[in-house]
């Protein structure tokens, strides 16, 4: 079925202007056959902001947006387009009546990045194919070479080079800028749920923790950390329900099972202090072969559709 678009627009949110001084000039010829230059390197530099897309419907059947944040080293390109061409879950998400933010976070994609070390102070990480095919359970360790996937992966293992081109640069040194823009994105955005992947987990759980009344509920697809519940008041996510989302090869994986006992920790917090705190166990429910990309993944519709029933359950659907 068509939508029934209200809006489609983007904005730059967050960010503040770093000055450099003192830098050595530099000569570049910057088109093909154009005379050589000398550009300063110093100056004012924005530096900070996030990007983010959204599409509003004409009549949303959703309480409230969806903020879908990415993972580390990844892109909004995460929920659109599938590497194997099909819709992805900014698509489906709109089709079952939610407004629907896709961001680039701090450092990624369309919200640029910084000089380094004189801004950033650290050079970034380039994620290999290697480190991908592994880290993200397309195939067990040492199965890159010769790609061979975990049997009855629902991965587009054929596309797995398309995949490979969303892969950006990401720093390590920047996870407190990045809260801060993603928290002033929520202050624009106002009431909302958010929706993260991976690293975008404890900036999704962290929001929630800073702006309670506004996160109406945080959905974490294989987050790779969470806060220490140790000293928090949990109590005033009572009205925020949260929900884990888990795919497949996770139990012989030791770095994801280190992953995770962060956030069943915390998520055990949050149910001990009288909170939602809910998980689809994908593998433990029959649902065999998923990866670190649900959303990508052959069973993508199916798995937002657990999502979106979810949603349904908690009341963040109108009636």
């Amino acid at each position: 079925m068509p939508l029934k678009v209200k809006d489609i627009g983007s904005f730059h949110v967050g960010g503040h202007n770093a000055t450099l001084s003192g830098l050595p000039p530099r000569s570049m010829v910057l088109t093909k056959g154009a005379a050589p230059r000398t550009f300063p390197t110093d100056g004012d530099f924005e530096t900070g902001q996030m990007y983010a897309q959204y599409v509003r419907l004409a009549d949303p059947k959703a309480r409230y947006p969806l903020l879908l944040w990415h993972g580390g080293g990844m892109t909004g390109v995460t929920w659109e387009t599938k590497p194997d061409g099909q819709p992805g879950w900014q698509s489906w998400f709109l089709h079952a009546g939610h407004d629907v933010f896709v961001s680039d976070a701090m450092e990624r994609g369309r919200a640029s990045w910084s000089r380094f070390p004189e801004i950033y102070a650290d050079a970034p990480h380039f994620r290999s194919k290697l480190e991908s095919w592994e880290l993200f359970r397309i195939g067990p360790p040492g199965s890159y070479p010769a790609r061979q996937a975990f049997p009855g992966t629902l991965f587009p293992v054929d596309r797995f080079d398309q995949f490979a081109k969303q892969v950006v640069p990401r720093w390590a040194c920047n996870d407190g800028p990045t809260q801060v823009a993603y928290d002033a994105l929520v202050d624009k955005v106002g009431p909302c749920v958010v929706v993260t992947h991976s690293q975008g987990g404890n900036f999704g759980y962290n929001a929630a923790l800073n702006a309670p009344s506004v996160v109406k509920a945080v959905v974490a697809v294989e987050p790779s950390g969470a806060p220490n519940p140790d000293g928090l008041d949990l109590s005033l996510l009572r009205t925020v329900p949260h929900l884990l989302v888990l795919g497949d090869n996770l139990d012989d994986n030791p770095h994801w099972q280190a992953y995770l006992k962060q956030v069943h920790r915390y998520l055990g917090a949050l149910r001990d202090a009288g909170c939602i705190a809910d998980v689809i166990d994908l593998p433990a429910a029959g649902i065999r072969g998923n990866s670190h990309f649900p959303m990508m993944d052959s069973n993508s519709d199916a798995v937002a559709q657990l999502v979106q029933d979810w949603m349904t359950r908690v009341g963040l659907m109108r009636d």
